[in-house]
């Protein structure tokens, strides 16, 4: 591969403790092999013949990660979304046979060809707004031939485009009709943990009075963890059961949603990421913020992703969420940024990617703003200009 200099940029390196967004002004970033090879001010960089790609005074950033996406499901919940708008309970939609087994059933019909079809389009729309990594997670077939399903098609998804995928079992996700929650979460042992070893990335759960106790999760957690899966866990989002902790316990990688995540939940959390979600937060009109300021103080890192989802946040921008993310977390336009490149790197235990560094994979975005607070402040209005995968061109918007 012939080594590749990206000249006349602002470099928003995303590394930690340094200038705000790491910022590099006037910046140089050398690619080799597929890898950052040096980053630095023009005046600093060495001499050398690599092809050149002029920046035209554009910002730099680490390609987007989105670490928590629901995206690969079959049918729309946009019926649902307006009876709910016009009155009707969420409590009734389901007694009629609504909300997630809606979803649950129409995933069921769906071959592995029909949800990669499905799929695509909501993934192109995330690789439209810089994203090189996204998670995706199972959770809507609810039985083990459903839930490998999902996880086969979000890995074809991968293949399909230019973008790395990880996937997430999140078998875990509601109780199906025709099991109770302990039975259900016995078969999930039994059946699905060993058969997703190389297909799953991770395991993922919903600790929650209308999912799964504490226990359950636990019990779950301990059988991932022998088969050598890393943990995740949807927590605290109604109400606080104490599952961030529990998770945390387990070495989780992340706790997400976290509304009702207390002092002692966030003070337990060392080694977990925050992962939060102001999509669902804003779409199923929530009044309940997570912990912001306690995460702050306790050191908890923060990443931030869409949950594109058919039921609480069928968003598939990044750009708007980080925005939602100041507007409604009351982050800082730096945080939300971090939350989608470094600090989502963490969430999914991955540390060759996420900032502009000497060694991390030449994931990399090119954007015709000046700053970084531009790409937050600014609803609707993509300004990115070029997508590199490993130092390769994989995606170019017009001006």
């Amino acid at each position: 591969m012939t080594d590749l200099l990206i000249d006349n940029v602002t470099v928003a390196t995303m590394a930690s403790g340094v200038t705000p967004c790491g910022l590099i002004r006037n910046g140089r970033v050398l690619v080799r092999d597929g890898r950052i090879a040096w980053v630095g001010p023009r005046a600093d960089a060495p001499a050398t013949e690599a092809e050149t790609l002029d920046g035209r005074s554009g910002l730099l950033t680490p390609g987007l990660i989105d670490c928590h996406t629901h995206l690969v499901y079959g049918g729309s919940r946009a019926l649902e979304w307006e009876r709910r708008l016009n009155g009707a309970s969420y409590a009734d939609i389901s007694r009629e046979g609504g909300g997630i087994m809606s979803t649950v059933r129409a995933t069921r019909l769906l071959d592995e060809a029909g949800l990669v079809d499905a799929a695509l389009p909501r993934l192109d729309a995330l690789r439209s707004e810089g994203v090189t990594t996204v998670e995706i997670k199972s959770g809507y077939a609810l039985e083990t031939e459903g839930e490998l399903r999902m996880l086969r098609a979000a890995r074809t998804l991968g293949d399909l485009r230019d973008v790395d995928v990880r996937t997430t079992l999140l078998a875990a996700h509601a109780i199906p009709p025709e099991h109770d929650a302990d039975g259900y979460i016995d078969l999930i042992i039994a059946e699905m943990l060993p058969r997703a070893t190389g297909l799953a990335d991770a395991v993922d759960a919903f600790c929650e009075g209308v999912a799964f106790s504490r226990e359950q999760v636990d019990r779950l957690f301990r059988a991932a963890r022998a088969h050598g899966f890393p943990v995740k866990l949807h927590a605290e989002q109604l109400s606080n059961l104490g599952g961030a902790a529990m998770a945390a316990r387990h070495g989780a990688l992340s706790a997400d949603h976290l509304e009702y995540l207390d002092e002692a939940g966030v003070a337990a959390m060392a080694g977990t990421v925050a992962v939060l979600l102001p999509g669902a937060y804003y779409v199923l009109r929530e009044t309940q913020r997570p912990p912001v300021d306690l995460l702050r103080r306790h050191g908890v890192p923060i990443a931030v992703a869409t949950d594109l989802n058919p039921g609480s946040s069928p968003i598939a921008s990044p750009l708007l969420v980080m925005n939602m993310a100041c507007t409604l977390f009351h982050l800082t336009p730096e945080e939300a940024l971090a939350g989608f490149t470094r600090v989502a790197a963490q969430a999914l235990g991955l540390s060759d990617r996420g900032t502009v560094a000497a060694g991390q994979r030449a994931d990399l975005c090119l954007w015709r703003v000046e700053h970084p607070a531009e790409l937050v402040y600014a609803i609707g209005q993509n300004r990115l200009a070029t997508v590199f995968r490993g130092g390769r061109i994989v995606l170019e918007r017009p001006a």
